[in-house]
């Protein structure tokens, strides 16, 4: 992986000279957040935001979106017309959200709507500085060395650019006069103090140390209960989740009964009717079976199967929940640790 230096002041001529790669998404500040938007004006960009409120994987997997059309004795695929897009902004944690959520949607079972997408999406890095709910640094995400095609690290008065795939090379080969070569021995230098005031910015923790045996050892544990009164099974946890990939089927059928499309959409675990089976019996109907089914998942299945917890560090669940349940709550609890929702 190589580097280059690029000035501040460049910075909107390089976004102009990508337009060719696709649509330009980045964090726009709406209200008191920020939103993951369309960029229209460069200006726009907010490079102080920490996270949106919705994750990217809005646009690798939207929350709503037909799979196919159907006639009586014909299928339609709908994949042709799928945008080319450009994810700018993208902190580290996220970078690992995107890697978990590559590695859930093309192990196993290739989702195809899923790798178009991603093959048609471009995606730069922004470097950050954590604040009080940030803990990817216990989660060992606060740094990602792959996941993306560009990473800028933002020195104030210019950026270093890490170029992470020939995708990456293309884009920085369309705007050679914006870029220098050579970072010299003072960029370096500057780019060590920033890493580690950095290192020394992060206050929050979480260790995940030993989890997956934890949460079988606490599976009665009469916790789950206390917190189930108090969820309020909204599902926000979910669905601000980077690494939350849970969704639905649905065919929707046109007068004449039998030309139709078939829709994905978001769905959570969270949902009461999440684990309802035909014949109407639930698996999980109380909130608490639920929220045991969602951190299972987190904390414990996902590193059977992929070696690693599917949370990020990015805060969004603790922004997030009226009740103050998420995985920080909860992981405090299962390592004995008494925290109220």
């Amino acid at each position: 992986m190589r580097a280059v230096k690029m000035k501040r002041e460049h910075l909107d001529d390089f976004l102009n000279a990508i337009k060719p790669f696709g649509t330009l998404w980045g964090p726009i500040r709406h209200g008191d957040g920020f939103a993951l938007d369309k960029v229209e004006d460069y200006h726009q960009l907010d490079l102080t935001a920490l996270r949106t409120k919705i994750p990217f994987k809005k646009l690798l997997f939207p929350p709503r979106f037909p799979m196919f059309s159907f006639q009586e004795n014909k299928i339609t695929p709908m994949l042709d017309d799928l945008p080319r897009q450009v994810i700018f902004g993208l902190h580290p944690c996220d970078i690992h959200g995107l890697m978990i959520l590559d590695k859930f949607f093309t192990m196993h079972y290739p989702d195809p709507y899923y790798l178009e997408r991603r093959r048609r999406t471009a995606v730069i890095g922004l470097s950050c500085l954590p604040d009080e709910r940030c803990f990817c640094k216990t989660t060992n995400t606060h740094y990602a060395e792959g996941g993306f095609d560009l990473a800028l690290t933002d020195l104030e008065d210019f950026f270093i650019i890490w170029v992470g795939s020939s995708l990456g090379d293309d884009m920085i080969r369309e705007c050679p006069t914006l870029l220098e070569e050579k970072v010299d021995h003072d960029d370096l230098e500057k780019y060590v103090r920033w890493r580690k005031r950095r290192e020394g910015a992060f206050k929050s923790q979480m260790d995940f140390t030993g989890m997956p045996s934890i949460m079988e050892l606490r599976w009665d544990d009469p916790f789950w209960d206390e917190l189930g009164e108090k969820c309020l099974s909204c599902g926000a946890c979910t669905i601000v989740c980077p690494t939350c990939p849970c969704f639905n089927v649905i065919d929707e059928i046109g007068f004449n009964g039998t030309d139709g499309r078939r829709m994905r959409h978001w769905d959570s675990c969270m949902f009461q009717r999440y684990s309802m089976v035909a014949g109407g019996h639930n698996f999980r109907e109380s909130r608490a079976a639920r929220l045991k089914l969602r951190f299972t998942h987190k904390l414990q299945a996902f590193v059977g199967k992929f070696g690693e917890p599917a949370c990020v560090g990015c805060g969004r669940c603790i922004d997030t929940c009226p009740v103050g349940i998420d995985i920080k709550t909860v992981g405090l609890r299962l390592k004995g640790e008494e925290v109220s929702a």
